[in-house]
Parts: structure tokens; sequence; C-alpha cells
């Protein structure tokens, strides 16, 4: 997408087109159910948010349309090498995907993590939602073995995918 412009997340407003793009990603799947103030309090200081966790989230517009966002920060997951980091609110309009949303997103990410030498990016993504393990793939990343319960809203299992970092020169997702 030529007029794509991918930009840091602000509280105001980006928390209420995230939050769309969510509940459109959710209603492709039987029994997914988006319930924003039961599940996703976040969304309401969604750049505070990731700030807190020394983290960050990029959104990606074009036209003055929110189409995309993703975050990433420090693992709260045991058992992973210290310093490595987690990808997740990775969302695409379904009109977008496939013209390079998620991964003009997904370099700002990997930059971050690079810069801050990150031994590897890992995440967690719904079973469900077969195209994004594809994209995942397509960037490197391998699902490992096993998935979790979340015992949420919608029953959501989630299988984890680990992207070892071997660079510790900073990457620029400008080029």
């Amino acid at each position: 997408m030529n007029d794509l412009i991918v930009r840091p997340a602000s509280d105001d407003g980006d928390g209420d087109a995230i939050a769309a793009l969510i509940a459109e990603a959710f209603a492709e799947y039987e029994g997914c159910v988006f319930d924003r103030a039961a599940e996703f309090p976040e969304l309401d200081a969604i750049a505070s948010h990731f700030a807190a966790r020394d983290g960050a989230i990029w959104v990606a517009e074009a036209a003055g349309t929110v189409l995309g966002s993703l975050a990433i920060a420090p693992s709260r997951d045991e058992g992973l090498a210290d310093g490595a980091m987690e990808i997740t609110k990775v969302y695409v309009a379904r009109s977008a995907r496939r013209r390079g949303v998620a991964r003009a997103l997904y370099a700002w990410a990997r930059a971050l993590a690079e810069e801050r030498a990150a031994p590897l990016i890992h995440l967690w993504t719904d079973t469900r939602f077969a195209d994004a393990h594809r994209f995942y793939e397509s960037c490197g990343f391998v699902r490992l073995p096993g998935a979790r319960a979340l015992g949420d809203l919608s029953a959501t299992w989630e299988y984890p995918y680990s992207l070892a970092l071997t660079s510790r020169s900073p990457a620029s997702p400008e080029g």
C-alpha cells in the first residue's frame, strides 16, 4: 500500500480504532466473543498501557483510517530467555490483508526488539486464526509444541510461536 503510514498509537482514539479491528476479526470466527469492557480494558488507554510495560504499539493507517495494529513488550512468560519480547494486538482490517500492512507493522516491532538486543520474540495466537499462523511463519516464526487455554469468553486456545533473533545489529523498519 503506497499511502500507508505506520505511527505510534495514541490514547486519543486509537483504542476505539483497535477495538473495531478486533471486533471485525472476532466476527469472522464462530464462538469468538468481543467484550471490550470485560477482556480488553487496556484499549481505553492503549499507548499508556504499553508504555507502562516498557513496550510500544503502532497503528497503520491510510487516508485517515486505521487498518492495523501491532504491539511488542518485554515478555511476562516464565521460562524464556532474559530480554525476550512478546508481540500482541496484531490485527488487520479484512479489506487490507495481504497488502503489506502486518509486515510493515512487524518491521517496527522487530527493529525495537533488535535495538534492545532481545534474544527472541514470541507470541501466542488463537488456534482458529490460520491466516495469522501463515503470516507469522512467513516472518520466520516457528510454532512450538502445545497450546494453552485462556479461559476467556471465547473459550480460546492459543498456539505458541517463537523467533530467535541472531542479529544483534539494530534494524530499521524503513529499510
